[in-house]
């Protein structure tokens, strides 16, 4: 496993309880490493014989159709997937409830290529009595930013395409209704600090050069170039930017990166009674 991969490991193992269904958040930024360790964890403690569960945030995504309706209704910049009010929550809140409650589940898919959540025939079957849900997404467990934190744009995106705020404001209501609702089912949340926001660009430029080399299949989306990644990124700067002042307070772990992704140090808060 990889270092990020195995401090996961290692402190999961700490906080679990025999019996119990653990559903762990972690959160880090788009390209920062958080879903290749997460599939690790999982291969490594299901080799120990647990029951162990990945669900992505993206997995959660709204189709461009449902997307469609909510730019038409809300704001254009919804067509986008990303910030929160682009997930299905109710779905992200009925499968983390069913892990509670010890029910087998099937876990929600969505295929980034097609831009369309995959059909049911498709997930994943979690069996009863899960040990360990890991979930994963870039804002996992971000809580909503204060009224007067809305009034100025973080970059040019928002300046333009939100001056009148409709859009941060209808993302940050969400945030602290459905979006917080599905949050508030993690028993512990794990942060993957970078060091900036502006090396998440340099990130995620690098995963689309390996998407390139990867020889995409027929079909597949074009790259992005770097111009198009800059205006993607950002939809989830404002949000970025919040987690990397908030987070590292009230994780349960946080564990920080440098420009290159390798850990630089990794801090555990003790969890409150």
């Amino acid at each position: 496993m990889n270092p990020i991969a195995t401090l996961i490991a290692e402190q999961v193992l700490r906080w679990r309880v025999a019996g119990q269904p653990l559903i762990v958040g972690v959160c880090g930024t788009q390209a920062s490493g958080k879903s290749t360790a997460c599939a690790q964890v999982a291969a490594h403690l299901t080799a120990q014989g647990l029951n162990v569960g990945v669900l992505g945030l993206d997995d959660l995504y709204l189709g461009r159709s449902a997307r469609a309706a909510l730019a038409a209704e809300i704001h254009p910049l919804y067509v986008t997937r990303g910030p929160p009010g682009t997930h299905d929550t109710a779905l992200g809140i009925q499968v983390l409830d069913a892990v509670k409650r010890g029910e087998s589940v099937s876990l929600p898919r969505f295929d980034k290529r097609a831009d369309e959540p995959l059909t049911r025939d498709l997930w994943p079957h979690l069996p009863r009595q899960c040990d360990l849900l890991l979930f994963e997404g870039w804002c996992v467990g971000a809580r909503p930013q204060e009224e007067s934190d809305l009034s100025h744009p973080v970059n040019a995106l928002e300046a333009v395409a939100d001056p009148d705020h409709v859009w941060r404001r209808a993302v940050n209501a969400h945030l602290a209704g459905p979006t917080g609702d599905l949050f508030a089912r993690l028993d512990r949340l794990i942060y993957l600090q970078p060091p900036s926001f502006e090396i998440v660009q340099q990130w995620r430029c690098e995963q689309e050069r390996e998407y390139l080399a990867s020889d995409p299949p027929e079909g597949a989306p074009a790259a992005m170039n770097d111009e198009q990644i800059a205006r993607f990124i950002a939809h989830y700067e404002r949000l970025t930017r919040h987690c990397l002042a908030d987070m590292p307070s009230r994780a349960d772990l946080t564990i920080k990166l440098d420009a290159d992704r390798a850990v630089v140090s990794s801090t555990t808060r003790p969890k409150s009674a």
